[in-house]
């Protein structure tokens, strides 16, 4: 099977978790993913089938959203509820005070990514190292919050809810981490659910359970079929191609495809990113435009089942 299906993917679950129990229940072995969620967080996974898992670092949509549950007055080792408390502070901060500090965290910002994550140190994941009790320096990263806003704050329980816009690689712990010792106080994340994740949305997705539910009687192969959104689907941003047959064929095999002999003739932008299709609608792969040389230029393919053209 070659295509994306959508998981909301339950608490309790590693990423890894999710492409173990869709490898069994689909009878495949080549399942992607497209951003890990940690384990207490639920939401949007979208998995990459077969060719689909091409498309692993070429998505154009790598941004995500989130709605993140928080507490004040806490911080944990983890950064999160789950974690070893490290320290309780006093809460005297209201919502105006933390509703007036969110634009210093929206747009580019520089975040040390946390002890617990997966990210590496010479060679061994953080959040070993943090296990074992080491704290090692880390690189600050730059990412990018497009949207920040308090969806709510009780003043008496010191809880409230955040909505998040960003780009691939933030850590909303370490947002949340960083909006509480701006307030004084520390804060820790108390739930995080991903709404959306390279174009898809919670709506897109389907549970575990539900997959399970379609799997039985085995024929987990077919009725699976039925959840899978084409390789296409990963690139709707980009514009489509519709190719003759000897194109096709000669794209397939690394040609590249004579932009005077194409319906975008006209319409030529260097360095453009196309969606290449057959006539019958079947998509080959993206291609890109040189302008100087007048070819549209193999970028990825992702259909390989065309026979050798001219």
């Amino acid at each position: 099977m070659d295509g994306v299906i959508v998981v909301n993917k339950p608490q309790d679950f590693t990423s890894f978790d999710v492409v173990a129990v869709m490898r069994r229940l689909c009878g495949q072995r080549k399942i992607g993913h497209t951003g890990t969620l940690d384990p207490m967080a639920t939401g949007v996974l979208p998995l990459l089938l077969g060719n689909a898992a091409k498309a692993q670092d070429i998505l154009p949509d790598s941004d995500k959203e989130y709605i993140a549950e928080f507490r004040l007055g806490l911080t944990t080792d983890t950064l999160d509820i789950w974690g070893k408390v490290q320290e309780e502070r006093e809460v005297t901060c209201m919502q105006d005070d933390i509703s007036k500090l969110l634009p210093k965290y929206t747009g580019e910002i520089s975040q040390l990514p946390p002890m617990y994550s997966a990210v590496k140190k010479d060679g061994v994941r953080l959040y070993d190292l943090a296990r074992q009790g080491i704290e090692v320096e880390r690189t600050p990263r730059k990412v990018t919050i497009s949207e920040l806003c308090l969806l709510k704050f009780d003043e008496d329980t010191h809880t409230g809810q955040l909505k998040i816009a960003c780009s691939k690689g933030t850590y909303i712990r370490s947002l949340i981490d960083d909006i509480g010792r701006e307030l004084g106080c520390g804060a820790v994340m108390t739930s995080l659910v991903r709404t959306r994740a390279c174009g898809f949305t919670l709506d897109d997705s389907v549970t575990l359970d539900e997959i399970k539910e379609l799997s039985h009687g085995g024929e987990q192969s077919e009725n699976t079929k039925k959840l899978l959104r084409s390789c296409e689907s990963l690139f709707d941003v980009y514009r489509k191609l519709s190719v003759s047959e000897k194109q096709a064929a000669r794209f397939s095999n690394g040609g590249a495809i004579d932009i005077d002999r194409t319906a975008i003739k006209n319409t030529v932008n260097d360095g453009e990113i196309l969606r290449i299709c057959e006539r019958n609608g079947q998509f080959i792969g993206l291609g890109r435009i040189d302008a100087e040389q007048r070819h549209i230029k193999m970028y990825k393919l992702f259909s390989m089942n065309r026979k050798k053209g001219d």
